[in-house]
């Protein structure tokens, strides 16, 4: 809708190594560093996506408008029939690379220096290489760049689909620390919605939109990653010009199964766990079954209840693969009693209609907590081919 502002609803609220973000509201770790596979509860918020601004600069995955899903096809295909969920979980991602997310000026005794802004770099790029050496870790650039103190030091990125080789020098800060002037991320995690799982291939779908990062709106390249299990601890209600957000723990250790991809239309991955009967499948709705009028979405609102509420579809877009095909419009006194509308947290929340899996909730309007997108359940099982 043109002049409306909308968030992204359940854009995962994650823990960064560095740097702050906006539109994701993070909690991060102080000083850098990849997140830590030890036992260790965290708590956090499941914070908004970026706003309209944000959503326009998305990259991922493309395909053309109107390709067929073909159901079961090898690799990662899901089956016509899945399981919705509804169930929040822990998400962690691990980068392929070191997404460059600032550039910043460095203190010396000689004045300001930006080597890695004057090198070349841009935000986005995403660092593989370093001399030759393969980097997946802020902490790997980090042994790098102390090694070659003040030599020039060979860097290999992708932009995009490009791959580019530049040149810069180290220079050490009036503490004597040799730095770039770098902002660097390379794994985040946070909690979000499953939207369905498929019994036959062990196939799992959640947020309904990729993991993007905040500051540069790249979509995060995949190396690894893992769901874990997780409860909603508490609930901050939207209002118009304010929206609301879930808030949840969850455990880093406690795997529930791993993901193979991030892309625009959902991350998804793979399982051994049960995560319902397989009496409770429901066919996967064509875009063209979806229509407006009466449907419901299955949403984890309160600890690890899940619970279904009434919306209405007001709206269907059958163009292209957006993650905005149809617009929903909150009904359900109880949940409008809850949390005001579509919050942060409730991306991948699945929208049930005529017995079908219809689509999941991805983006809430600003103005308007009420009322918000979804995505096509179809265009999810494609991405997840």
């Amino acid at each position: 809708m043109r002049g409306r502002t909308v968030r992204r609803a359940g854009r995962l609220s994650f823990l960064f190594s560095t740097k702050k973000k906006v539109g994701w509201q993070p909690v991060r770790k102080k000083g850098g560093g990849r997140l830590k596979k030890r036992k260790k509860g965290w708590r956090t918020a499941l914070a908004g996506m970026a706003c309209l601004a944000m959503l326009l600069g998305l990259t991922g995955e493309q395909f053309r408008a109107g390709a067929a899903w073909s159901p079961g096809q090898q690799g990662g295909a899901v089956s016509r029939k899945v399981v919705p969920l509804g169930r929040a979980v822990g998400i962690k991602l691990f980068s392929d690379g070191v997404l460059v997310v600032g550039l910043s000026a460095i203190e010396t005794d000689q004045g300001s220096k930006s080597p890695g802004k004057d090198c070349g770099l841009k935000l986005g790029d995403v660092i593989t290489h370093v001399d030759g050496d393969q980097v997946d870790t802020i902490q790997q650039v980090q042994t790098l760049v102390a090694r070659h103190k003040d030599q020039p030091m060979t860097i290999q990125a992708m932009r995009g689909e490009k791959q580019v080789q530049l040149t810069a020098a180290p220079v050490a800060n009036r503490q004597g620390t040799y730095q770039l002037g770098v902002w660097l991320r390379d794994s985040m995690a946070g909690i979000g919605t499953m939207t369905f799982w498929d019994p036959d291939t062990g196939v799992f779908a959640a947020l309904g939109h990729g993991i993007n990062d905040v500051d540069t709106a790249a979509l995060m390249p995949l190396e690894s990653g893992g769901i874990m299990a997780a409860t909603v601890s508490g609930v901050e209600r939207g209002r118009a010009g304010a929206p609301g957000e879930l808030h949840g723990d969850f455990d880093l250790t406690a795997d529930l199964g791993s993901l193979y991809a991030n892309t625009s239309q959902g991350v998804f991955g793979r399982t051994a766990q049960q995560f319902a009967n397989r009496a409770e499948t429901v066919e996967v709705a064509r875009a063209d079954q979806v229509r407006t009028g009466l449907a419901t979405i299955l949403s984890n609102i309160r600890g690890d209840q899940v619970e279904e509420f009434q919306v209405e579809i007001t709206h269907v877009s059958r163009s292209g693969e957006s993650t905005r095909n149809l617009m929903l419009k909150v009904t359900d006194p109880k949940l409008l009693s809850a949390t005001g509308g579509i919050i942060q947290g409730m991306s991948g929340s699945p929208i049930l209609q005529d017995g079908r899996l219809a689509g999941a909730v991805t983006h809430v309007l600003i103005d308007d907590p009420t009322r918000g997108y979804g995505i096509f359940a179809e265009n999810m099982c494609r991405a997840a081919g």
